[in-house]
């Protein structure tokens, strides 16, 4: 009989954690970056540069 390979084990629940995690950050930076008003979430254009 095979002995369980724990470490894998753990390192895949470590992995599914850490994928949990980022999905739920990336879910929350789109909701504070769509509460933003549209004029701030853009910056405003540059006026032309005169070339020398």
């Amino acid at each position: 009989m095979a002995k369980p390979n724990y470490s894998f084990e753990k390192r895949q629940r470590e992995i599914a954690k850490k994928k949990q995690q980022d999905e739920k950050a990336a879910k929350k930076r789109a909701a504070r970056e769509g509460a933003k008003p549209d004029d701030l979430a853009e910056p405003a254009p540059q006026p032309p540069r005169d070339r020398p």
